[in-house]
């Protein structure tokens, strides 16, 4: 396998590098190309270059540059994409969705058009659930056949990324596939998302925001988890859309209740209650039964074990 790896140095992305290491005999080469926005984590190139030596390489290279991104990939030979590169952050895009357009819509359609003159590759487009919309608590959770309602501008460019593949698929009969996850927690994640920001803003004293009463609900899954069935799939000859998901929905409230607690922290003391998000989700929950079927796959991590490993991670 020469895998080409975009976003390899974001949360997600640097994660599936360091999982590529129980895989090393058959990884020939890891080509990591990433713009380094804010949300790069830059440690990680040494941690990545010690672990595979001189298979890896690592380009500065942002995806919706089409001429600085073919001039890099007419040099490789790459065998797989799986492309994380990706503006996530719900409320930098509700204040400027520019950046999300150009990273999240056009880079996607510039990896498919090397794909496009170059058929043998096996394409992986990551994705979230966040592209089906809200549900409400009684709702069944979403699945393969669940209709795109995106709310805001974040989950809005993921799901034309997703639509754009879907239609290469469909029309050129391109060998991909697109994963759509519920909300990954674990080391490396930047310090905006809530996990890590409760953590961070806990261990310095300070208060954590919680949107409105807390009451969202999100499905959580281990990082570590996702890379194993991302690695599966990316191997596989699935063609179309799956769904990943943890099986563990909690309240924000009780996830920052968790952490707390792990902290020894009063949660009371430890809170504050700011005005909600526009255009706020309520709830994204994910039906595992179609992936655990094709790949018997199931995470193993439980939320438990997976915040305190978190915890230890950022308290390192």
């Amino acid at each position: 396998m020469k895998i080409l790896i975009t976003g390899g140095l974001g949360f997600i992305g640097g994660n599936f590098i360091n999982f590529l290491e129980k895989h090393k005999k058959i990884i020939q080469k890891i080509y990591n190309i990433d713009c380094q926005t804010y949300a790069a984590n830059n440690d990680l190139i040494q941690k990545h270059k010690n672990i595979f030596k001189n298979k890896y390489k690592h380009k500065n290279i942002d995806i919706s540059d089409m001429k600085k991104l073919n001039k890099f990939l007419v040099k490789t030979d790459i065998t797989h994409i799986i492309n994380f590169a990706a503006e996530t952050h719900v409320d930098n895009s509700i204040s400027n969705s520019d950046v999300f357009i150009k990273t999240n819509v056009l880079g996607t359609h510039n990896l498919l058009q090397h794909v496009l003159k170059n058929p043998s590759i096996r394409y992986h487009q990551i994705s979230t659930d966040e592209v089906f919309g809200s549900l409400n608590l009684n709702d069944d959770k979403f699945n393969e056949n669940s209709k795109y309602d995106p709310k805001n501008p974040y989950s809005a460019t993921k799901a034309a990324s997703d639509l754009l593949v879907k239609s290469f698929i469909n029309t050129y009969k391109i060998n991909a596939v697109i994963t759509n996850c519920s909300n990954n927690y674990g080391p490396y994640q930047n310090i905006e998302k809530l996990i890590p920001k409760t953590i961070n803003n806990l261990l310095n004293n300070k208060k954590v925001p919680i949107y409105s009463k807390g009451s969202n609900v999100r499905d959580w899954l281990y990082v570590e988890d996702h890379c194993e069935i991302l690695f599966k799939i990316l191997k596989s000859d699935h063609i179309g859309n799956l769904c990943i998901g943890g099986d563990s929905e909690k309240t924000n409230i009780e996830i920052v209740e968790n952490i707390c607690k792990f902290l020894n922290k009063n949660l009371n003391d430890n809170i504050e209650y700011v005005k909600d998000r526009l255009g706020h989700d309520f709830r994204y929950a994910i039906d595992t039964s179609k992936i655990n079927k094709i790949f018997s796959w199931v995470p193993k991590t439980s939320l438990e074990d997976g915040i305190n490993k978190t915890i230890n991670f950022y308290k390192q």
